[in-house]
């Protein structure tokens, strides 16, 4: 059965392409994106423009401050240390949770990143990653937890960024995450409890 395709406002095709190159690294951090440059580049109209960057900046993929153009925030060292050191209670109590069970959703987010061509963009990756990661704390069936972790949605995929220098790779990230799910699903809990926090104590890279 063919599913009907839906249509691609140029919005969202400009705006799923600026998220591309920022999470691939191609845009880097406190680049400045002129809206009429933007429009030139792309061929459209400046409100087309407008409207795309403020849908990343509401993701927390870029930021605008008062007369000045739109730019992707930078994320240091060690707001990436902060950041882990918010995220690693969070993850641990998904490991208690989810210690001895399985999550499919997790899997079939490992099965597309190992599936991803060698040329796909780095932000193929990001989007994979995070999808397993936030599988597993949505399994929990938590709300609370899920809109904490889902407030460091932004800051962790521009983080993950950095993970391209560690992971030149991807088969090792493949791996690595394979590990994870597994340790989760056969438990015990402080088995699983100490997979993740070995798998969150991973280097961002210089």
């Amino acid at each position: 059965m063919t599913l009907p395709l839906r249509p691609v406002s140029a919005v969202g095709a400009l705006a799923g392409e600026l998220r591309r190159r920022v999470l691939s690294g191609e845009i880097a951090p406190g680049t400045p994106l002129p809206e009429q440059e933007i429009a030139a580049a792309y061929g459209v109209a400046r409100p087309t423009v407008r409207e795309a960057l403020a849908a990343l900046v509401h993701e927390g993929l870029l930021r605008r401050e008062r007369n000045r153009s739109a730019y992707v925030p930078e994320v240091t060292l060690d707001d990436l240390d902060d950041l882990m050191y918010v995220r690693r209670p969070l993850e641990d109590l998904m490991a208690q949770a989810m210690a001895g069970r399985r999550v499919p959703e997790a899997d079939a987010a490992l099965a597309r990143m190992d599936g991803l061509p060698a040329e796909a963009p780095w932000a193929d990756t990001v989007a994979e990653h995070m999808a397993l990661h936030e599988a597993l704390i949505s399994a929990v069936g938590s709300p609370r937890l899920d809109r904490l972790y889902g407030a460091l949605a932004a800051e962790t995929r521009l983080g993950l960024v950095r993970l391209r220098e560690v992971y030149e790779d991807r088969e090792v990230l493949v791996r690595e995450h394979r590990e994870l799910l597994d340790a989760i699903a056969d438990g015990p809990v402080e088995a699983a409890r100490a997979a993740v926090a070995a798998h969150l104590g991973h280097t961002w890279g210089g």
